[in-house]
């Protein structure tokens, strides 16, 4: 694929596609919920269109009724059934490590795996906390996919310290902690996206959290009944930060990204961008599903370099590539500190966000676990072909620097932009009133 500078501001409105945090745990909390739970909003990705095969695979009733909207029909907890053939989980690291956790609290056995991409991501981070349930897990070196689970016949409560802030892990353990008597207890050193505690609320079940000396605490009681109960899944705001970036960066836009979300958790982004001098400004705030929703208006305008702190990474985990396109622009050098989390995402994320700098003539380096990006307030030269490595965000994150660079940019491949943003291209192209975005 290829981006041009359109020639004309951004302009108009446009809704991102669903969040796909929630989305995924829509799926799974509706299959283990009594009753029939309506989603509107579902973001229709390939990642998540595994999550609901998954999800008929192990027995639940999974049916989309129209664009964006679905129905579940759940087995309750503890009733999923064994699945009868292999489940594919594609390239969605977050559905593979909440279905470990899913499976590890059911008595039944399963072979899990995914694409060439997910089988190199570790998954030893939850097959250990989740072996002490008494699930057995058999994977390759490294606890790398495909990976065999037996799930307990009478799984353990967990009581567990994440060595890092990890949603997923932490995801996982509570979802493992549904099927187990007695009470689920896990501490995070740094407070992650709370959409699963948030979900379970929503179906029923009795959760705690509190903020010690020690780290926020959250302690879930098990084998709770999850009641079916709809959801709206609002915009998500990882795959906002693309027009909320094209905007900022192309000269004299203005453009307004409806219904996304702005859970506390995951705004680390916006935090930084308003640091920078970004023009936002958030209205129509409001509650959809137990998660805080709003439209987002955003201008183009001169950005500051900044320091951002590793304590804001769990909030803008995935938003660190078009974070760095930004700073390309901008003036003064960034630091990113603390992204070791990015060398096992679908690519070395820290890597692949340097080299698409590269690529563009900007300057950048990776110092440790920081990456510098150093800017002077003018576009970078552009022009180079960006090795995407089938990470969709990377390839999103240079599309988008093709459209204000002096030249336009290139990526090897953006098929698999579909993962987590459908109609990616088209609705750039419709914002920015010409084809900006084309095939070649």
């Amino acid at each position: 694929m290829r981006a041009a500078a359109p020639g004309r501001p951004l302009s108009g409105s446009l809704r991102v596609p669903g969040d796909k945090s929630i989305s995924h745990r829509a799926l799974m909390f509706g299959a283990l919920a009594v009753g029939t739970t309506a989603i509107e909003g579902l973001l229709e990705g390939e990642d998540v269109l595994r999550t609901a095969a998954a999800m008929r695979a192990l027995g639940a009733e999974v049916e989309q009724l129209a664009p964006g909207r679905w129905r579940v029909a759940g087995r309750g907890i503890g009733g999923l059934l064994e699945p009868a053939d292999v489940l594919d989980m594609g390239n969605s690291g977050t559905a593979a490590r909440l279905l470990c956790g899913l499976l590890a609290g059911h008595p039944i056995f399963s072979v899990m795996t995914g694409d060439a991409s997910l089988r190199r991501r570790p998954m030893r981070r939850v097959i250990d906390p989740l072996s002490a349930t008494g699930a057995r897990f058999a994977a390759r070196e490294g606890g790398r996919l495909p990976l065999a689970i037996e799930g307990a016949a009478d799984p353990l409560p967990l009581d567990y310290r994440l060595p890092v802030a990890s949603a997923q892990v932490k995801s996982a353990v509570l979802l493992a902690g549904l099927c187990a008597p007695g009470t689920t207890r896990v501490v995070e050193p740094e407070p992650t996206r709370d959409h699963t505690e948030n979900m379970l609320r929503h179906f029923g079940a009795t959760v705690r959290v509190e903020d010690t000396p020690e780290g926020r605490v959250i302690e879930l009681e098990g084998q709770p009944e999850l009641v079916a109960a709809p959801i709206m899944v609002p915009g998500d705001p990882s795959s906002a930060a693309f027009p909320v970036a094209a905007a900022l960066l192309v000269p004299g836009s203005a453009l307004t990204v409806e219904g996304i979300g702005l859970n506390p958790l995951r705004t680390g982004l916006l935090a930084t961008l308003r640091e920078m001098g970004a023009d936002l400004t958030v209205r129509n705030e409001r509650v959809e599903g137990g998660e805080p929703t709003g439209d987002l208006l955003v201008r183009h305008g001169p950005l500051r370099a900044v320091e951002v702190p590793p304590g804001r990474v769990p909030s803008m985990i995935d938003e660190y590539p078009i974070l760095a396109v930004l700073a390309a622009f901008a003036q003064g050098t960034t630091r990113m500190r603390g992204l070791a989390e990015l060398r096992v995402k679908e690519s070395d994320r820290l890597a692949a966000t340097a080299a698409l700098l590269a690529a563009a003539g900007a300057r950048a380096e990776i110092l440790g676990d920081d990456l510098l990006v150093h800017g002077n307030g003018a576009p970078p030269p552009g022009g180079g072909l960006v090795a995407t490595h089938m990470d969709h965000r990377i390839a999103m994150s240079a599309l988008v620097l093709g459209l204000a660079s002096a030249a336009p940019m290139r990526i090897d491949d953006g098929a698999f932009i579909d993962t987590s943003f459908p109609g990616f291209a088209a609705l750039m192209n419709r914002v920015a009133g010409a084809e900006a975005l084309t095939a070649g």
